[in-house]
């Protein structure tokens, strides 16, 4: 059997041509993810429902060390509220934060038959730049997640809502958000999350409707990341 026809037996391989996708949020030290730390990370892992809808899975956090020389801003610390150093802190090196979340999304990618993970984030581009950055550092070499594509709750906030701004979509959305508890990775990745899944949601019947003009089958550059066996447990 060949990933193609394996991954059309499953829902959300099939709703996103074998890619998974795994919603990440990050805080940081800063801006530039080649000199800045990152500090938290938070990965909701997405199901889908015998009648097409996603939903949460599971939704993983860590705390993270900054890495040796790591800049970090003091105007950073001001909005997500961490203290690097806090003693209660429970932060783990960034080589196994990242490995406990990439064994959760093998595993999903495994159960559900999807050829790769792909990263969802609001202005996503961040996150997986930061992720990317930690994954050099560490010399990772089973990254589950495509190194440059990536679905971006902002722009389909702005498509969907008018709304560009995570708190302001969420609300236009008909989803609750709490401003007291945004900052934080864990709370940020699930509400981006919900807002992904009611986006995705909605256009359930458009896509039930036209599926028989859609594949599955891998492009050249995801037949390549396959023989190379990135998406594999190391």
């Amino acid at each position: 059997m060949n990933d193609s026809n394996a991954s059309s037996k499953n829902p959300i391989a099939m709703r996103f041509r074998g890619f998974l996708p795994v919603v990440v949020d990050v805080e940081t030290g800063g801006f530039n993810s080649a000199t800045d730390a990152l500090l938290e990370v938070g990965a909701a892992i997405l199901g889908m429902n015998s009648i097409g809808d996603l939903y949460i899975k599971e939704t993983l956090h860590y705390h993270v060390k900054a890495f040796p020389g790591a800049n970090i801003e003091s105007a950073s610390l001001a909005v997500n509220g961490i203290i690097p150093d806090h003693p209660l802190r429970p932060a783990l090196p960034e080589e196994e934060a990242l490995k406990r979340i990439f064994k959760e999304v093998r595993h999903e990618m495994k159960e559900t038959n999807c050829r790769r993970a792909i990263l969802v984030g609001h202005n996503a581009h961040f996150d997986l730049g930061f992720m990317n950055a930690a994954i050099a550092r560490t010399r990772i070499k089973r990254n589950p997640f495509h190194p440059f594509s990536c679905f971006d709750t902002a722009t389909l906030g702005g498509l969907a809502y008018g709304q560009t701004v995570l708190a302001r979509a969420i609300k236009v959305a008909g989803l609750e958000f709490d401003h007291e508890a945004a900052h934080s990775a864990h709370y940020d990745a699930q509400q981006t999350a919900e807002l992904f899944c009611r986006i995705v949601n909605q256009w359930r019947q458009y896509y039930q409707r036209n599926i028989e003009q859609f594949t599955d089958e891998p492009d050249a550059d995801e037949q390549e990341y396959a023989a190379q066996g990135l998406g594999e447990e190391s």
